[in-house]
C-alpha cells in the first residue's frame, strides 16, 4: 500500500545542536503509528516538518508517493495533514467555534458548527461552542485541538500526547475513536509517552532517541520493559515509596467554596490537611475543581468562604502569590510553558525570578545576573537540565521535560515548606517522570508538605500517603497508602 505520509532521510539543525540525523518515517491509511522517545529525542521536530512548520535541512517529505515542499500549516491543511500540538494553540479570547472557524477558513460558521457538533457527540466530549476558550479546562481545551483538526478533514492526523490531560474515560474514548479513525481510511500518527497507549492501540511503534531513529517495530513484538529499554537505553520501573517521618499539620483548608467560571464545578465546603513528611494526593475526573483548589492555594484567587492556614503564618486566605511564597510555599504549574516559565527570557533569568523576589539577586534597581547566572548553571547540573547550550539560552527551547525540570529546580530553591504540584509528570517521558517524582519525594523525605493534584490516577497511587478525590467540587471521599485502584477510581465517579 502507498504511504499516506513519507519522510525520507530528514535531518534538522538548529544552531550547532543536530535535533534530527538521517530520520525516515512512514504511515499508511488505515494505520496507526506510534512515535516514541525521551523528551528531546527528536519527535515533534520530526512531526513539525511533517505539518510544515519546520523545513528539513536534508531529505525531504512526500505525500501520496509525491514529493511535497509545505511551506506552513494553511498547506499541510490543503494536502489533508493535520496536527494536534500538545501545547495548545487557541486563542484564549475567542469562542470555542472561533477558534475552530480560525483553522476552516472561508467555510459557513452555521456548517462548522454542525459537523463540530457531531464529531463532538461521537467522541462524548461536552463542549460549549459559545464558550470563551480561555475559560475552558485542560482537558477541555485539548478537546476544542483535535475537533479543529478533525473538522478540518485532515487524512493524515498527528496528535502529540492526545491523552496527557484527559481522564481515564476520556482517554480510552479517544484511543476508540483514533482507531476508528483509522478503521475509516485515515492515517494516524500517535506521539505519546504512554507505552500503553502505543502497545494496544498502534499498529507500528517507531522509537527515537537523540535525533536517531533507532527502532521500529509491531506491538506484538514488544513489552512495556522492552519498549522502555529501547526508549531511555534502560530499564525503569517506578513503585511506592511511603513516607517514614509525618510530622505535624502544615497546611490547613477548612471549608474552602469558591464558584467556578464558565460553567465550571467550583468547590464546595472542600477541607483536608497536609502534615510535614507527607504527599497528600488530589485525584479526581478532568472538571472537578482541580483547577480552582491550585488557584485558590497559590493566592491566584480568593474563596468565597472558609479558609486557608500555614504552621507558623496563621491565616493567609486572602494573601497573594508573592505573600506565601515567603512563607515557603512553592508551586509547579499545570502549563510549565504559560504559567511555568517566560519562554522568550532566558533560563538564568527564569530561575532566578524567585530569589529576586527574596533579595536574593540584588534589589531595587539592580540585579546580581553574574551570582544569578552562577546559581542557574549549578541547578542545571543538579537538577540534570539537558538540551541547555548555557543559562543565556531561552527557556522556550527547552523540551517539556527538560522545561519541567528548570520549574522544579527554581521552586525548590530554598527548600519550601508547602509544595503544589499540579499534573508534574504531563506530557513527560518515563525518565523524566521518574525523575520529577523522585524530586518529589525527596522534599517530602526532607519534611516538606507536598500537595499533589493529578488527573493521572497512576501518578496519585505512586506518590501519595494520603489520597482526597475530588468530585462535583466536593472532598467525596479520603484514603490512606497502600490502596488500591479501583476504590479510588469508584469513588472518582460515585459522586456525580
Amino acid at each position: 500500500m502507498q504511504d499516506a505520509l513519507r519522510l525520507c532521510s530528514v535531518s534538522k539543525s538548529f544552531g550547532g545542536f543536530r535535533a534530527l540525523d538521517s530520520v525516515d518515517f512512514s504511515v499508511q491509511p488505515g494505520e496507526v503509528h506510534a512515535l516514541l522517545g525521551e523528551n528531546g529525542a527528536g519527535k515533534s521536530t520530526l512531526m513539525n516538518i511533517a505539518c510544515g512548520l519546520y523545513a528539513p535541512d536534508e531529505g525531504h517529505v512526500e505525500v501520496d508517493g509525491k514529493v511535497v515542499t509545505i511551506a506552513g500549516a494553511r498547506d499541510a491543511a490543503a494536502m489533508g495533514i493535520g496536527m494536534v500540538h500538545q501545547h495548545f494553540k487557541l486563542v484564549p479570547a475567542f469562542s470555542v467555534l472561533e477558534n475552530i472557524l480560525l483553522f476552516n477558513p472561508g467555510r459557513p460558521a452555521a456548517e462548522v458548527a454542525r459537523q463540530a457538533g457531531e464529531i463532538a457527540a461521537k467522541m462524548g466530549f461536552d463542549i460549549d461552542l459559545s464558550a470563551r476558550a480561555g475559560l475552558l479546562g485542560i482537558s477541555e481545551q485539548q478537546r476544542v485541538e483535535i475537533l479543529k483538526v478533525l473538522v478540518a478533514g485532515a487524512r493524515v492526523i498527528i496528535l502529540d500526547e492526545p491523552t496527557a490531560v484527559l481522564s481515564e474515560d476520556d482517554g480510552r474514548a479517544l484511543m476508540s475513536l483514533v482507531r476508528g479513525l483509522a478503521e475509516g481510511g485515515s492515517a494516524v500518527i500517535l506521539v505519546t509517552h504512554k507505552l500503553h497507549e502505543a502497545l494496544e492501540h498502534s499498529d507500528r511503534i517507531t522509537v527515537m532517541r537523540q535525533g536517531s531513529k533507532i527502532a521500529e517495530t509491531r506491538p506484538a513484538e514488544m513489552d512495556r520493559m522492552r519498549l522502555t529499554t529501547l526508549i531511555v537505553g534502560e530499564s525503569i520501573v517506578e513503585t511506592p515509596k511511603p513516607s517514614k517521618h509525618v510530622g505535624g499539620t502544615r497546611i490547613r483548608m477548612n471549608k474552602l467554596r469558591f464558584a467556578g467560571e464558565g460553567g465550571r464545578k467550583g468547590l464546595v465546603d472542600v477541607s483536608f490537611e497536609v502534615k510535614d513528611g507527607e504527599i497528600y494526593g488530589i485525584a479526581g475526573v478532568s472538571g472537578n475543581g482541580q483547577n480552582e483548589l491550585a488557584e485558590l492555594l497559590m493566592g491566584l484567587s480568593i474563596p468565597s468562604e472558609g479558609s486557608i492556614e500555614i504552621a507558623g503564618f496563621g491565616d493567609v486566605t486572602r494573601a497573594g502569590p508573592a505573600h506565601r511564597r515567603r512563607h515557603g510555599m512553592a508551586s509547579i504549574p499545570v502549563d510549565r510553558y504559560r504559567h511555568g516559565l517566560a519562554g522568550g527570557i532566558a533560563i538564568s533569568d527564569n530561575y532566578a525570578i524567585n530569589g529576586v523576589l527574596a533579595g536574593k539577586y540584588g534589589g531595587w534597581g539592580w540585579f546580581a545576573r553574574k551570582k544569578a547566572r552562577a546559581a542557574a548553571a549549578a541547578a542545571v547540573e543538579t537538577f540534570d537540565v539537558q538540551g541547555a547550550r548555557g543559562t543565556g539560552q531561552k527557556a522556550a527551547l527547552l523540551s517539556g521535560g527538560n522545561a519541567q525540570k528548570l520549574v522544579i529546580a527554581r521552586e525548590f530553591e530554598g527548600e519550601p515548606r508547602v509544595i503544589l504540584a499540579h499534573s508534574p509528570s504531563r506530557g513527560l517521558d518515563v525518565r523524566a517522570g521518574a525523575a520529577v517524582h523522585d524530586h518529589l519525594r525527596r522534599a517530602r523525605d526532607r519534611g516538606a508538605a507536598v500537595i499533589l493534584i493529578s488527573e493521572d490516577l497512576d501518578e496519585v497511587l505512586l506518590l501519595s500517603d494520603r489520597i482526597g478525590v475530588l468530585t462535583g467540587g466536593r472532598l467525596s471521599a479520603e484514603f490512606h497508602a497502600p490502596t488500591n485502584r479501583s476504590d479510588v477510581g469508584g469513588a472518582m465517579v460515585s459522586h456525580d
